[in-house]
Formats: C-alpha cells, structure tokens, sequence
C-alpha cells in the first residue's frame, strides 16, 4: 500500500514512511491510494474475533508492504495489553436505539489510547530499522497530549513536545501530560488557544529550516496511522450490532475531524454505515460545512468541552480530497484559498456528496448538560461533556425524525467522566471518582514551560532541546 498527499506535489511513500513523516511536505495530509475494500462475507467472517484479530484483519491492507500480519499482531497485543477492560472498547446500551462505545479504557482514559498506544510502538518499530532518533512535535485540545506522552514516555529514540493552550484545558488533562517527568517528554503551556498551537506545530513541518534540521513527526490525527487504527472499533461496534446485515449509525463528539473520517473510511471499506453524526458544540465550523457548506472559522469559543475548541478541523482536508474527485490540485487550491482568507464555501457537488453520509447537530452548553442528566437518570451511565454532545446529537436527531430510530446509533464514548469531574457534578450532583489507576494524580510534581503564543518563540525552545538530524 502506498500513500498520496491531499495537495498532490509530495512523493508517495509507504506506510513506515507517513508514520514516520506525518505531515507531507506540501503541507496536505497523507492518505491511502485507494481505499482497501471488504465484501460482505469477509466482514461477517470478522463476527467473534477477538478486538486484536479484528484489528489485524481490518489494518493488514494498510500496512501491506511494511508489517507482516504476524509482526503487526504482536504490535497490538503490546499496544492492547496495557487497557483495563478485556473488550478493549466495550458496548454499553442506553435504551432501545441509543449504544455508548466506551474508548476510555487505556492508560490516559481517553479514546486517543486507542491510537496512540499502537502509534508508540510503530515509532520504536520502525526507527530500530533505521539509526535515526524522531523529533515528536504535537499540539493538543487535551487528550492527545497526554495519550502520546504515555506512548512514548522513556523511549531512547524519541523526544517529544507537546503543545496545549494554557488554562484551556481541564486539570485532569493537564496533569496527566505535566506529571510525566522522563526526560524525553517536554510540556508547553502557550499563551493562545488549541488553534493556535496547532498552527504553530503545521508552520515547523513547513519551516524547510526547522524541519531540515530535525527527523519530525506528528501524533497529532494527520498522522495517518492514528485514523487507521480508530478504524478498528467502527467495525467492531457494528459486527456486535448485527453488521454487516443491518446498519449502524454512529455519533461522533469532534472538533478535528479525525474520529469521525476513521468512520467515513470503514464506510469506504464496505461497513455498512447508516448515518455518520458529526457533533459538535459551539465551536460549530463542522456543523455549518455539513449543513450549510460554510466552512469558515470564527474565534474559538472556551467550553467544557474542551477537546473540541477547534475552528479548524486538519482532517477535513482529506474529506474534501474525496469530495474532489482526489484531485490534488484542486485541494491545494482550496486550502491555500483557506488559508489565507480563513473561509471556504463548498460547491453543491461536494454537498451533496457530504450529505450522502453525514449528518450533523450544534449542541450548546445547556443541552449538553440536559443529556448529561438524562443518561444518568435514565440509563445510570455517567458520561464527559463530550460524550455527551454526541448522545445529545443523536437523541436530537431522532426526535425531530431525522435519524431512523430502528436503525442502532452508537456515540463514541470518548473520555471517562473523571477527566471532567467539575463539568459532570454540575450537571448531575455527582463528581466521579478517577480509577484506581491515576488515583494519586494530583498528588504527583508537575513539570511544564509556559511560552508566549509567539512562533519564532516556541521553534527556537524545541530547536535548543531537540537532537538533530544525523548527516
């Protein structure tokens, strides 16, 4: 299998090189050539395996060329092995159409370990096939950072800086990434929001100085193999629901777009996937592309939601990539058009192409409360705020008649309450307790440099620390 960039001019490369490079060199995003294709006797033969067998048997066209199937098992099982619950990512039922997946078993609580675990050890993996030591610069709304700080947390090859808008995130979060005290791990707390930082991490990747002087990579969902394994568990949910023979309709709280493209692309390999909802909250750029084609970004808007304080969505370039016909040019186009003007209209074509799928909800602080309550008084399911605007999406739509209540919808479950207790005992009177697991969390030392939102700032801090490239 090999990989293309959305904008068309980057060399294609392999699966071991877009883990390893993340973002292309023209600035798009690396996408497969074509997308891997099941027919529905094989994805009824996945029915009963096990989370790492399914994942194995949905990623092995993927990483063709680079693992075998065996050495990719042997990744998962050591990426799986560290999650608390034998499932992986269980099913819980809320009432007769309304699924929770829980994604919030690993070590960090939060979907992103999923992903991350896996993306930890393809890193170490591939760089002992090369004497090269990879320079990890990521920003994050919450949840990423400290998922790919566990990941890669002591590795010899590794460092990693992570990027989070100071006071923006919840104290759950950011502890779990500032208590990591190896010396390969180095927190930024920037002046500025996730938009911010994010940008400043994409201007590194094309700084032809900054990154000729560094082997970078990214954790962040450009990374390709992050959105490849999220794939996993939009089949695994479905097979428990009674796919590939009945649809499924699936949920998903997202600020970046990369959960919900994981499921644009099981439904792109043959899962038969009813309704995409992309939820969000008032942070809306992905609800007003969806359901009007405006795809412009305003300021963000701080929530107690936090992971999804976004107005620009990296991932929905590999949408409008399909949505183009895969042209590349075209892409390049828009998004430098984007870019500049932060505003982007969709043709009616690529409407109507989006609509075909997707479906989308803007859920605003108080109705993200009221389904916080409900789940807990109806089904005794505590759930974050971001979960939450995804069940709250769901429930909305199928009470206006918009989402087929006979068809199963499943919210990705994407953090465990904890990591949100003021927001969750606002809503409920209830404050979750954190798992044994990171129960002494606020008890550990912390360890983080706070930094203006100033780019030449942040680049000169990581360039002082980081190893360079070798030749």
């Amino acid at each position: 299998m090999d990989y293309i960039s959305t904008r068309g001019e980057a060399a294609a490369l392999d699966f071991e090189g877009v883990t390893l490079a993340g973002l292309a060199s023209d600035g798009g995003l690396y996408v497969p050539r074509s997308w891997p294709k099941f027919t529905q006797a094989e994805i009824a033969g996945m029915a009963g395996l096990s989370y790492v067998e399914l994942a194995v048997r949905i990623m092995s066209p993927f990483v063709a060329g680079s693992l075998s199937d065996d050495e990719l098992r042997g990744l998962c099982e050591a990426a799986y092995g560290r999650f608390s619950h034998k499932a992986i990512t269980p099913l819980a039922q809320i009432d007769e159409s309304n699924w929770l997946l829980e994604l919030f078993h690993g070590p960090t609580l939060a979907f992103k370990d999923v992903a991350l675990q896996l993306l930890g050890h393809l890193f170490e993996r591939f760089l002992s096939n090369r004497d090269a030591h990879l320079t990890i610069v990521g920003a994050t709304s919450g949840d990423t950072g400290s998922a790919a700080i566990d990941a890669v947390a002591g590795r010899e090859k590794v460092d990693i800086f992570m990027l989070h808008p100071d006071g923006r995130v919840s104290d759950v979060q950011r502890r779990q990434m500032t208590t990591v005290l190896a010396p390969n791990v180095h927190n930024i707390a920037i002046d500025g929001s996730f938009d911010d930082a994010q940008a400043m991490v994409k201007r590194m990747f094309g700084d032809p100085d900054f990154a000729g002087r560094f082997t970078l990579s990214a954790v962040n969902s450009i990374n390709w193999a992050r959105l490849m394994a999220q794939i996993v568990y939009y089949f695994a949910a479905a097979l428990q629901l009674g796919a590939p023979y009945r649809p499924v309709a699936f949920s998903v709280p997202t600020g970046n777009f990369g959960d919900v493209f994981a499921g644009y692309v099981a439904a792109q390999m043959g899962l038969p996937v009813a309704r995409l909802i992309v939820a969000t909250n008032v942070n809306d750029i992905l609800h007003r592309a969806i359901s009007a084609g405006d795809y412009s970004a305003g300021s963000v808007t701080p929530t107690a939601a936090p992971s999804m304080d976004i107005q620009v969505s990296s991932n929905f370039e590999r949408l409008l990539f399909d949505l183009e016909g895969r042209d590349g040019a075209l892409t390049a186009a828009r998004m430098r058009g984007f870019e500049a003007s932060k505003a982007m209209q969709l043709s009616p074509e690529m409407r109507a192409g989006a609509e075909s799928l997707f479906s989308s909800a803007r859920i605003d602080p108080e109705e993200m409360g009221i389904a916080m309550r409900r789940a807990w008084d109806d089904a005794g399911q505590m759930i974050d705020p971001h979960t939450a605007i995804g069940l709250g999406a769901a429930q909305r739509l199928q009470e206006a008649g918009k989402l087929d209540r006979s068809v199963p919808c499943v919210t990705l479950a994407t953090a465990h309450p904890s990591k949100f207790r003021d927001a969750v005992e606002r809503a409920t009177g209830l404050r979750p307790r954190l798992p044994a697991r990171v129960g002494d969390l606020f008890e550990r030392a912390e360890k983080f440099d706070k930094l203006p939102g100033d780019y030449t700032t942040v680049r000169d801090y990581i360039a002082e620390r980081a190893v360079p490239a070798k030749g």
